[in-house]
């Protein structure tokens, strides 16, 4: 499911600005195009786009038609948007309100919005996904290529290669690097670096030249690619020389349309991600044979983790540095998701990056504040829920210091969980019998006796470390446990009453 706030989450602030979030945030469908003179505003599902409105007053009306409607949205220029009677009437109706930046044609915005709609609805279908794209973006590279008459590559602002047209041959070797490689070389990038080419892509929209370099690395004109002041990437032309105004400027139009179709693919891919990430968390809440939910998932057997990240993150925070920092190690398709305010992974029990061994190495070699906590093998679908169960409550003692970390299995850890969840169990407003006179009677005596009695419990039969750990002589130990024995009545040759006292007195400790 996609909703109007996801769908401006995903294209991004240079086209959209969701200006009233509305309530419940529905599914949208399609998109319908609103005729002022029209009383029709299309179906529920539908996100509803505003042309042709002449003032406030018209997207006024437009947006209590919608909610009449029941429609998922409405979208309207951003001067008629952030109109406050418009403003108001969106809140009062709960309608989701979005605006519209002035420099996006209402053509251009069905078109990106349509196929990012398609690519929600068959995420799956490379007809409906992302492959229609690609092949316009190597159209554009080939009519980038004819107009400056040099071979041509189009990339994104994090270098990887897009596209890229036909006459390749006669480049460079750094050239046919970054083609067969999909992303330009890492000394490439650290050599245009130092020069100041990304600074400068970063901040301007205007092409430039960049002279030629070492090993053979031929002159290139650059061309930023920009919508509303966000920097999406760039085309790279080899060319031999300076070139003429007349072709920069037809570049920097190439430019503007292919910004629609990098915003197209952005979006779409945040929507496939939205989506895998939806489905995934299904899953791991609770699974059902007669709703079988379509998950990539790794080689089986797998087990559920737990991530922590270090304060000052927030959910979705986490989930992105999780995933860019899975990618950067190696993980081509982290199966990540959060539930209930926690990062969860699905790991496999297999070796390679995407497995438990591999995690565990990686979360050991981070940043202090990372943690990692395993549940069981699931061996099936049915078993992800409570591996999830189990992962979310170990990491929650290894946060706390009880459970080592910063990486643990449940297998490793059984003994800790078996006594957090005894102990957890208990009540201790209502606790009566020999701790609860111990506990009184420190109270009462200013005595340490519960204090003595857990370092007796705790180190059985040897009373010189118990005394060590108590700074005590040892015979002043042994009196005291004799005076606890005259108070409270117990019998430490009895094992149950050994181990109730230690899960009581454990319970007391949690508290405090």
């Amino acid at each position: 499911m996609i909703t109007a706030s996801d769908l401006s989450v995903a294209v991004g602030p240079a086209l959209f600005e969701v200006v009233v979030p509305g309530k419940g945030d529905s599914e949208v469908r399609d998109v319908f195009l609103a005729d002022p003179q029209e009383p029709a505003t299309g179906q529920p599902g539908d996100l509803v786009l505003g042309l042709g409105l002449r003032d406030a007053e018209d997207a006024v009306e437009l947006v209590e038609r919608c909610a009449a409607g029941n429609a998922s949205g409405v979208v309207l220029r951003t001067a008629l948007a952030h109109e406050p009677s418009v403003v108001a009437s969106a809140e009062r109706w709960a309608v989701t309100l979005v605006a519209l930046q002035p420099s996006v044609t209402w053509a251009h915005v069905v078109w990106l919005l349509r196929g990012v709609l398609d690519r929600a609805a068959a995420p799956d279908s490379p007809a409906a996904g992302d492959a229609g794209v690609h092949q316009e973006l190597f159209a554009l590279a080939d009519a980038a290529a004819a107009i400056v008459d040099a071979p041509v590559t189009i990339e994104d602002n994090q270098s990887r290669v897009l596209a890229y047209s036909s006459g390749q041959d006669f480049t460079d070797p750094t050239r046919v690097s970054t083609i067969v490689g999909r992303r330009v070389p890492a000394e490439v990038i650290a050599h245009f670096r130092a020069r100041g080419i990304f600074r400068r892509l970063a901040r301007s929209s205007e092409p430039f030249l960049v002279p030629d370099g070492p090993n053979g690395i031929r002159p290139r004109l650059v061309v930023p690619v920009r919508a509303g002041g966000e920097w999406l990437g760039s085309i790279w032309a080899v060319v031999d020389g300076p070139v003429s105004e007349a072709v920069t400027a037809e570049l920097s139009n190439a430019a503007s349309v292919l910004a629609l179709h990098l915003l197209r693919l952005r979006a779409q891919a945040d929507v496939a991600r939205r989506s895998a990430i939806d489905r995934l968390r299904t899953i791991l809440r609770q699974f059902s044979p007669d709703n079988p939910v379509d998950v990539r998932l790794p080689r089986q057997p797998w087990r559920v983790v737990a991530l922590g990240s270090p304060d000052g993150y927030d959910v979705p925070q986490q989930l992105d540095l999780w995933e860019s920092t899975g990618r950067r190690h190696g993980w081509s398709e982290p199966q990540l998701a959060d539930l209930d305010g926690t990062v969860l992974a699905v790991v496999t029990d297999l070796d390679g990056p995407g497995s438990w061994n591999w995690l565990q190495k990686l979360v050991i070699e981070q940043s202090p504040g990372t943690y990692a906590a395993a549940g069981g093998p699931a061996r099936g679908p049915a078993d992800l829920p409570s591996s999830r169960a189990e992962a979310v409550e170990l990491l929650g003692l290894v946060r706390r210091g009880v459970a080592p970390g910063p990486a643990l299995r449940v297998e490793e850890a059984w003994h800790v969980l078996t006594v957090h969840r005894a102990v957890t169990s208990l009540d201790t407003t209502k606790m009566d019998g020999p701790l609860a006179t111990l506990l009184r009677h420190d109270i009462e005596h200013d005595t340490g006796y519960v204090e003595t009695l857990q370092a007796w419990l705790n180190y059985p039969g040897q009373p010189q470390r118990a005394a060590r750990e108590l700074h005590l002589h040892t015979n002043t130990l042994r009196h005291r446990m004799k005076r606890i024995g005259e108070i409270a009545h117990l019998d430490l040759s009895d094992p149950g009453q050994r181990l109730a006292l230690q899960l009581q007195i454990a319970a007391v400790r949690t508290e405090h």
